[in-house]
């Protein structure tokens, strides 16, 4: 395989890998597995000798996956920057992913739950620690002028790809009966095969296209290379008050947004009392709306500039958690899903440019200060979802979880009107 860079051949082939991992993502994370854990599982139980409701345990084994993730996500930075094992380490991650999704199906009652946890955390390490070395091939595949676009077509490709198997899912499910099943609960475990079987067939495109690469000259101290540019990062942050306020607004919203992804399936299913085909409908809309939500707010941030657009998002965010207190109907819900897809994708992607105006001009290092950042976001995703496990674990209930989500969102609003963002997108 030839190393020359901008190769259709090759790019289309990396985009590929979104195509195959994504579908755990939504497929299995937000849309089927949160509502299939929460059948089987007991309302409540005792995990370790402490006393817990089921979505609690769930919203904690996403918070402990994401600590396992950002403690070794250094680690996995170095290899994947200095170690040239990029492909070996992809391919390992992703078997470990695939098949720990299709060990889901095995998953049946309570005398399965520890497989159905297990699974779920390895899963999850295994679709985030390959996410680290899809994102470090890109500069060895594209020029620096094509990254926007080979990643917004990553970012396509994993879009149509999961939704295409959302789809059939869904199909399944609702017509339970046509492929032998005796109730739509028993037709589930299907999905966890499909997705584990979508994401190793498809990923062996990315796997077999993707160039090798090569240890760049020595590698002493690869295992402290990772952690050594976190604290390069940490240094220069510490003297620049305004870079510190953002990634204190960062890590707040963050924390509010990735908890509403993860567990807003689990407060459908729990509160309002969605079925598995009502959930994915719900996922659905979150992903149609997200895209016009994204060009939305990239267009206002065009206009009025980063800090403006994070701000009015990040007001609509709070309004969500208010507003999902008091939710009492599917309709009710579905709207307010809508809102969040009309944020979703918006504040995810502004974020990220935001934090890149924000760096030194001319700096060298940006590759040590994206790796903080990547820890930030894994750190501030188990702050969040431990938050909303254990507002419900001491008050009983989901809605106050919700509600106390907001807080993290009024925090990122304070924080960020003390940030001065001198660099103005342009339309």
């Amino acid at each position: 395989m030839t190393n020359e860079k901008n190769n259709p051949h090759v790019v289309q082939g990396w985009a590929f890998f979104d195509w195959a991992n994504s579908a755990y993502a939504l497929v299995i994370t937000v849309a089927i597995f949160p509502g299939y854990f929460l059948s089987l599982a007991d309302d409540s139980l005792e995990i370790l000798g402490i006393r817990m409701s089921d979505s609690t345990l769930y919203a904690w084994s996403i918070a402990f996956a994401y600590l396992v993730i950002a403690a070794v996500s250094p680690l996995l930075s170095g290899i994947a920057d200095y170690g040239g094992r990029k492909k070996e380490f992809l391919g390992f991650f992703t078997v470990i992913g695939a098949l720990s999704c299709m060990s889901l199906a095995f998953f049946r009652d309570m005398d399965t739950l520890w497989i159905g946890v297990l699974g779920f955390i390895l899963a999850t390490i295994g679709f985030a620690g390959g996410i680290v070395f899809y994102n470090a091939f890109l500069p060895l595949i594209v020029t620096e002028d094509r990254y926007d676009e080979v990643s917004a077509k990553g970012f396509s490709y994993g879009f149509v790809g999961s939704v295409i198997l959302l789809i059939v899912n869904l199909v399944v499910i609702m017509n339970y009966q046509w492929f032998g099943f005796s109730d739509a609960l028993h037709a589930i475990p299907q999905a966890f095969i499909m997705v584990g079987l979508w994401w190793l067939g498809f990923s062996r495109i990315p796997l077999k296209r993707l160039p090798e690469d090569y240890p760049p000259g020595k590698t002493d101290h690869l295992l402290s290379k990772g952690y050594q540019e976190l604290r390069k990062a940490w240094t220069n942050l510490k003297a620049d008050n305004n870079a510190l306020l953002f990634l204190g607004a960062f890590f707040c919203f963050n924390a509010g947004v990735q908890a509403v992804l993860f567990l807003a399936s689990t407060f459908a299913e729990k509160e309002l009392h969605f079925s598995s085909s009502g959930l994915i409908f719900l996922v659905l809309i979150l992903q149609i709306v997200a895209i016009g939500g994204a060009t939305l707010f990239a267009r206002i941030s065009g206009r009025k500039g980063n800090k403006f657009s994070l701000m009015v998002m990040l007001v609509i965010w709070t309004i969500i958690c208010i507003v999902g207190y008091f939710v009492q109907t599917g309709m009710d819900f579905y709207l307010l899903a809508g809102a969040v897809g009309l944020v979703m994708g918006g504040i995810q992607s502004l974020s990220r440019s935001t934090y890149a105006k924000l760096l030194p001009e001319n700096t060298p290092d940006t590759a040590s200060y994206f790796s903080f950042y990547d820890v930030m976001d894994k750190v501030s995703t188990v702050a969040g979802t431990f938050t909303f496990g254990i507002v419900e674990q001491l008050t009983g209930g989901m809605r106050n979880s919700v509600m106390a989500l907001a807080i993290f969102f009024v925090i990122s609003l304070a924080l960020l009107t003390v940030v001065r963002i001198h660099k103005i997108a342009t339309a």
